[in-house]
């Protein structure tokens, strides 16, 4: 399905860039053109977390160039999760989705997640076909196998980069990790907290450009610290009354399966093009 006209929201995108003069540019393009088509108010935010190469001077040609676009830079280094603490608080508007600035996402492929704000309070995308070495993959099997059991979430793919947050929920919690553990980190507050989550998958592509550095052994030893370290604080995040997130209730529940399909799974009716149609899948807890 191909949406006809801008949706009336508020958005604002940003990712990440640590040594991507490769990439920012064709990422930032393509993020202008999608959100010139699917949103009637939006701003770009590329937060360069350090970069020792180009990046920097790119980022800020590109918001010299574009007015919709903003650079912001952490000198020095702060981490992946310090780069990503940095975009939801520098976001202006009411949502705020993110991705990575490796280019491995569809820009395009948001449309399939503009749906289902109107039904979640939050949706995590997941990697239909995740093109990562195998040894990757299964650390990342293994990685979200461990923090659903202890945060009690459901997520299929906790680290996916390409999730819609509403703008409100950073206004709510703390956030403290600076590493690859942030993801876990705000969905697992955000559990807490009554918000409700969408799953949906999109499309991974390789890198075609710059180094990957979250398979980088001390990049995972120091998401196992933060983990155990901050794992008390985050199950320790107040639990709201029993009212209303954002107008919906939050609730346990799976969705009505679609005609041919499993229980607890619906088919989504936007495909932005792609072949493959996504299930949308269903995580909320009672509070």
């Amino acid at each position: 399905m191909s949406q006809s006209k801008p949706a009336p929201i508020s958005l604002s995108v940003f990712y990440p860039c640590y040594n991507e003069e490769a990439n920012v540019e064709r990422v930032t393009l393509s993020a202008l053109m999608a959100c010139e088509r699917l949103v009637e108010d939006y701003e770009i935010i590329i937060v360069n977390d350090g970069s020792k190469d180009r990046t920097g001077d790119i980022a800020e040609r590109l918001a010299c160039e574009h007015e919709r676009v903003r650079a912001v830079h952490n000198r020095p280094n702060r981490g992946y999760g310090g780069a990503l603490q940095r975009g939801f608080r520098e976001a202006t508007k009411d949502w705020v989705f993110y991705t990575d600035g490796d280019g491995q996402f569809d820009f395009e492929e948001l449309e399939l997640l503009l749906p289902l704000m109107s039904r979640f309070d939050i949706i995590s995308a997941y990697r239909l076909n995740r093109q990562d070495p195998l040894m990757r993959r299964l650390n990342a099997f293994c990685w979200t196998t461990l923090v659903n059991t202890m945060f009690h979430m459901r997520i299929r793919d906790i680290d996916c980069a390409f999730k819609l947050y509403p703008r409100r929920l950073f206004d709510e919690i703390e956030m403290r990790s600076t590493g690859a553990l942030i993801d876990t980190e705000i969905l697992a507050r955000a559990t807490r907290l009554g918000y409700s989550i969408g799953q949906i998958g999109v499309h991974h592509y390789p890198r075609t450009a710059g180094a990957q550095t979250g398979a980088n052994f001390k990049v995972i030893l120091r998401a196992f610290k933060e983990l155990f370290a901050l794992r008390k604080h985050i199950l320790t995040t107040g639990r709201r009354a029993k009212q209303d997130v954002g107008g919906r209730a939050a609730h346990a529940a799976s969705v009505a399966p679609a005609r041919g399909t499993q229980p607890t799974h619906r088919t989504a009716s936007a495909t932005s093009g792609h072949a493959a149609t996504a299930p949308v899948l269903v995580h909320a807890r009672s509070r």
